[in-house]
C-alpha cells in the first residue's frame, strides 16, 4: 500500500505520510487541530501561573505550541493566572549586529584558507577541516 501525501491547510506545505516524514512547520499541539502554531503556551505551577508568549525557537518538552485560534481561547483553572507576554515589535526584525555577522561568516566561508600555514616554532599545518587539523613537524 503506498503513501498518501498529506497537506497542511493553512501552510499548503506538503508532508510524506508514515514513518520518515519530514514537516514544514510545528502544529497546534491540541488534538485535532493541524494549524500552525503561533504562540507557546508554558506553566510556572510554583506560582500557578499559565504563560502564554511568541512561539518559542525549538520546541520543548514541557510546553505547548498553540494556533491563534486556541490562543486567543486559552483560559485557566480557577486560582490561576494567564499571563500573555505580547512580543516586542523591533525584535522580531534582525538587529544590525545579526546581519553583520551573517555577512562575516558567508564572507568567511567564501574564503579559500591556505594550503599551508606555520602554527607554532617548528610545526607546519597542512591540511584541516573545521576544527581538526594536520601538523607536520618542519625538517
Amino acid at each position: 500500500m503506498g503513501r498518501i501525501p498529506v497537506s497542511e491547510p493553512e501552510t499548503g506545505g506538503v508532508t510524506s505520510g508514515g514513518y520518515g516524514g519530514s514537516v514544514t512547520t510545528r502544529t497546534c499541539s491540541r488534538p485535532s487541530c493541524r494549524r500552525p502554531a503561533v504562540s507557546t503556551l508554558t506553566y510556572v505551577y510554583a506560582d500557578s501561573t499559565a504563560v502564554l508568549g511568541p512561539l518559542a525557537t525549538f520546541a520543548e518538552p514541557h510546553s505547548y505550541d498553540l494556533c491563534e485560534e486556541h490562543s486567543q481561547r486559552l483560559t485557566a483553572p480557577r486560582g490561576w493566572e494567564v499571563v500573555r507576554l505580547e512580543p516586542d515589535p523591533s525584535a522580531l526584525e534582525p538587529s544590525h549586529d545579526a546581519l553583520q555577522a551573517l555577512a562575516d561568516a558567508v564572507r568567511s566561508a567564501a574564503r579559500p584558507e591556505s594550503v599551508a600555514t606555520v602554527e607554532e616554532a617548528g610545526q607546519l599545518t597542512v591540511g584541516g577541516k573545521g576544527h581538526l587539523r594536520v601538523l607536520r613537524p618542519i625538517e
